[in-house]
């Protein structure tokens, strides 16, 4: 007898922690959208940063794409610009893409972080985070509000 009423509360604590555990994943319209809105706003910059980013390479006098691309490979590396005659005008100018790159992803990472902190909150980003990846439907209905979020990228068209 005994047994079966340990059983029987096992049972329903389980049950109560299962139902609590699926009531603080539920989340809002309000809550997903914040997070959506949020995660938006960061693919737009980060889109924004890799246009201006090849906008500069296309434009280039010092070097032309595929010559960037094989340098930004191995700026890095003395001996193989060396051996890839590498000009101190390409090295210039691919460290100054290279720094470009870096600012607008320190930029990107700080709107991030205030964003989370600031507008989402870090108990409703992180509760949001962990539904999308865990629950079907709401990863569902991120997607969608992704989707229409993106249609009013201004770098969409580009």
């Amino acid at each position: 007898m005994k047994t079966n009423h340990i059983l029987t509360l096992i049972f329903g604590l389980s049950v109560t922690i299962s139902q609590s555990f699926a009531q603080n994943l539920a989340i809002s319209d309000e809550e997903l959208l914040k997070y959506a809105t949020a995660v938006d706003s960061v693919n737009e910059m980060s889109a924004s940063v890799r246009l201006e980013l090849a906008d500069m390479v296309k434009s280039s006098d010092a070097v032309k794409p595929s010559r960037y691309n094989d340098l930004n490979k191995i700026i890095n590396d003395s001996t193989k610009l060396a051996e890839a005659k590498a000009t101190p005008e390409e090295i210039a100018f691919v460290k100054q893409v290279v720094a470009k790159k870096e600012e607008g992803m320190t930029n990107i990472n700080a709107t991030y972080q205030t964003l989370a902190k600031e507008y989402v909150t870090p108990a409703v980003f992180n509760k949001v985070k962990k539904a999308i990846a865990s629950d079907a439907m709401t990863k569902k209905r991120y997607d969608s509000l992704m989707v229409e979020l993106a249609k009013d990228d201004p770098t969409a068209d580009q």
